[in-house]
This record gives structure tokens, C-alpha cells and sequence, in this order.
């Protein structure tokens, strides 16, 4: 029986606890947050804190969940590390790529501390079986890759939680925050990326620094070319849609779904996502098995997780748009 603990009470840290509770094979000894107040969300009879050093040192779980803010990701990840607690940490994994390299460098330098990242999605059932089909070379090579986030952030969530809108604090905004898990599936999908052009903006009249819309052409490594596309705009929030054409097929996860484009022009559905109790439609359904994943994988002191250097490209997409969209030039990745 592994003994975990979450740092931070903000709106993912339910998914994680549900995911802990959830699982015989995890106890959950304590969870942190700075506002007191947080303490009404925390599940009866589990001890609360308001210092996460304490805590771990109290406590001493065996693994702790970072569902921070994302300046903090790093260095609380990092500090935790340091006290020999083994790390599943948020997405995004840093602010910028800067940040990034200095943490798979830290993961590096670190071997007996297990530290995991949260890219879910890679885990739906959709996904993994899309995955599967690429990886088998039934339909030949990836041509082409579509990725579609149409969501709808209202001024009142950048207003509730100010760290949202700002560079220092977020380290971006639509992509890092809202679609940097379909940017991670499109070259995990797609595979290698050279380089990206890409406009960002800002379409909504917020006081907020971050971009809210972005627009990206993604070149593949073997020719492929790939179209991004993400804001936070539109009225209301609709499925992610990942699209992957082949040299023999062309397949589409929408609403959850995988399906195939047949010859007569009809989508097939092949599988669909597990959907997740309680959490909204839109987002990943994957946590349990990503988590579950982890504490196996201290179980039986394997890698057999998403490690810090898995989610390094993520990072990197992320700020060779940003800097294609100021400078208006092709990016290398």
C-alpha cells in the first residue's frame, strides 16, 4: 500500500484525490493548500496543512500530487524530490522551455526519485488505439495531423484565479493551460516535429497579458504537414477533435471517439474514451489509469509512466509558436 499526499486544493485536485480514493492500492495521508479555508474540500478525516515542507516531513508519503499553479510546478516539485518524495506533478510540466530543461535535468540527476508528468490523454482509450494502428503500419505512414481546441474561458475565470492571465504566473495562456495535452498528442501521434509557424492573440477584451487564440502550421520531420488550432473565444465548450491522416486511411478522435473514414465516405467508430464520473465532457478521462500507472510503477520500481523528458516537446511546441507569432518566421523545434 503506497501513501500519498496533494499540494493544492484548486479544481484538478478532486480528479486526484478521486483517483487516489479510488484505488486500493493507495491511501491518501494528507493534502495542503495556503488557504485555510480549503480545508472544507479536503475528504473527511484526512489530515490538512497549510505548509506542504511540513507536511512532508510529518506525514512522509511516498508520493506526493503538485495541483499548483504553474509557476510553482518546478520548484515545489523539485523540493519535494529533495526531501525523497516521489513526484506526480500537473500538467503543464514548466512555464517555458528554459524551465523545462532545468527540470528533466534535475529528473536526470535524480534516478531514485520517481517523478511523473500529467499528460492524461495519451492514456484514452481512443488514443491509445490510434496509437496502435499508426505504430502497426497497416495504413503506411503519417501524411497529415489536425488538432481543434474550440473552448470558452469568461472574464470571471482569469478574474478568480488572476495567476491565469499572466506570463510570471501561467507561463502562457490557451495553449499552456487549455491545449498543451492536444499539442502532446499530435506529435506523440504524428511523431517528430522540425518546426512550426504560428499566429497568437488576443480575440477577448480581458485585462490579461496571455494570448487566448493561436493558429499553428506544424512540419513533420518525414513531410508531413500538421494544422493547430486553439482559443478560449468561442461560446461554449466543445469536444477536442484530433485528426490523423495516413498514406492508406484517415482517422478522427471526436466527442471521445475513435473513427475511421471509410471508402464510402461514412466515419466508422472503432472504440470510445471510459468517461470519467463527474468531470466535464471535454476534458481527459484518463487519470486513473495514468495515476494507477505510477504508483505500479513505484510498486515494481519500473518506468513504465509519462516522465518529465516525455513532456520536454510540449514545451518546446509551446514557445516556438510564441516566438513565431511575434517574429512571424518559421520556428525549428
Amino acid at each position: 500500500m503506497k501513501r500519498a499526499a496533494v499540494i493544492g486544493l484548486g479544481d484538478i485536485s478532486g480528479t486526484h484525490i478521486s483517483a487516489i480514493m479510488n484505488n486500493p492500492g493507495i491511501t491518501l495521508a494528507a493534502v495542503c493548500d495556503i488557504d485555510e479555508t480549503r480545508q472544507a474540500d479536503a475528504p473527511a478525516g484526512i489530515p490538512f496543512y497549510t505548509e506542504y515542507r511540513e507536511m512532508l516531513a510529518k506525514e512522509r508519503p511516498d508520493a506526493v500530487h503538485i495541483c499548483l499553479p504553474h509557476y510553482l510546478h518546478v520548484p515545489v516539485s523539485e523540493a519535494a524530490a529533495e526531501m525523497g518524495v516521489h513526484v506526480f506533478c500537473e500538467k503543464p510540466m514548466a512555464l517555458n522551455s528554459r524551465e523545462a530543461e532545468q527540470f528533466a535535468a534535475f529528473e536526470e540527476s535524480h534516478p531514485d526519485i520517481h517523478m511523473g508528468i500529467c499528460l492524461q490523454n495519451r492514456y484514452n482509450n481512443s488514443v491509445e488505439a490510434l496509437k496502435a494502428l499508426i505504430d502497426s503500419g497497416e495504413y503506411g505512414q503519417v501524411t497529415g495531423t489536425r488538432g481543434l481546441v474550440v473552448w470558452c474561458r469568461p472574464r470571471e475565470y482569469y478574474e478568480r484565479k488572476p495567476w491565469r492571465g499572466k506570463w510570471a504566473t501561467a507561463g502562457g495562456g490557451c495553449m499552456i493551460n487549455q491545449s498543451v495535452h492536444t499539442l502532446d498528442l499530435l506529435y506523440f501521434l504524428g511523431g517528430p516535429i522540425a518546426s512550426v509557424k504560428g499566429t497568437v492573440s488576443q480575440m477577448l477584451d480581458y485585462d490579461i497579458e496571455v494570448e487566448d487564440t493561436v493558429t499553428a502550421r506544424l512540419d513533420y520531420a518525414n513531410g508531413a504537414h500538421g494544422l493547430f488550432m486553439a482559443t478560449n473565444a468561442n461560446y461554449g465548450n466543445e469536444s477536442v477533435q484530433v485528426r490523423v491522416r495516413l498514406e492508406k486511411g484517415e482517422f478522427m478522435i471526436m466527442d471521445n471517439t475513435l473513427f475511421r473514414l471509410d471508402a464510402d465516405g461514412r466515419w466508422r467508430k472503432l472504440t470510445e474514451d471510459k468517461r470519467l464520473p463527474g468531470a466535464k465532457f471535454y476534458y481527459g478521462s484518463s487519470h486513473e489509469k495514468l495515476i494507477a500507472l505510477f504508483y505500479e510503477a513505484l510498486e515494481n520500481d519500473s518506468g513504465d509512466y509519462l516522465h518529465v523528458r516525455d513532456a520536454l516537446m510540449s514545451i518546446r511546441l509551446i514557445d516556438a509558436i510564441q516566438e513565431s507569432g511575434r517574429t512571424g518566421k518559421t520556428v525549428r523545434v
